[in-house]
């Protein structure tokens, strides 16, 4: 728990209150590799402070599973539609590794959001950030080459291959994990 309120004191900075508050609310949520946080048609009413492990968020599509993004520690994780609309996921949550993770519900956050205007400013400064790491992969996905963006995923995140399975990073990156082999036979 102290890790997610050092982090969280990176976003912004907290009254005693709102941070004691914080520390009542969040449970902690351990699960094992393979698990799901979420699957597609069931609605997420929590959010996900990701203290140790990985996960992914992915897709299917025609019996196709399609990833696109990854979280490690120190991420919020959530299905960000599901869980701000209260709609059906369309996506899955999938722990990569045996996770701990600290939860807090939707319900609660709002609760929290009426008594401290602190918080409230906190998760909008986590979702801002959320929004350009977006807008950012959006962007290398229109403009870059394969082997740029695999590039830049060994430059930013190289923990990723060394966490990762091939056939994910492959998804992420929008080819095929042959693909994926020439460009990492080439570098």
């Amino acid at each position: 728990m102290q890790q997610l309120l050092q982090h969280i004191k990176g976003y912004a900075p907290l009254s005693t209150e709102a941070e004691q508050a914080l520390y009542d609310c969040f449970e902690q949520v351990v699960l094992a590799k393979n698990q799901h946080l979420l699957t597609e048609g069931k609605i997420c009413r929590h959010l996900y402070f990701l203290e140790k492990g990985a996960l992914r968020g992915y897709y299917t599509l025609d019996g196709k599973e399609i990833t696109h993004w990854f979280g490690f520690e120190n991420d919020f994780v959530t299905s960000f539609h599901s869980f701000t609309t209260q709609e059906p996921a369309v996506e899955n949550l999938q722990l990569l590794e045996g996770s701990i993770l600290w939860s807090i519900s939707k319900d609660t956050l709002t609760e929290l959001f009426n008594r401290f205007h602190d918080i409230e400013r906190l998760v909008r400064v986590a979702y801002e950030k959320y929004y350009i790491r977006l807008e950012e992969r959006y962007v290398n996905s229109q403009f870059k080459t394969a082997a740029e963006r695999y590039q830049q995923l060994l430059e930013e995140a190289p923990h990723i291959p060394e966490r990762v399975p091939l056939g994910h990073i492959a998804s992420y990156l929008g080819i095929s994990q042959e693909t994926l082999s020439r460009i990492r036979s080439r570098l």
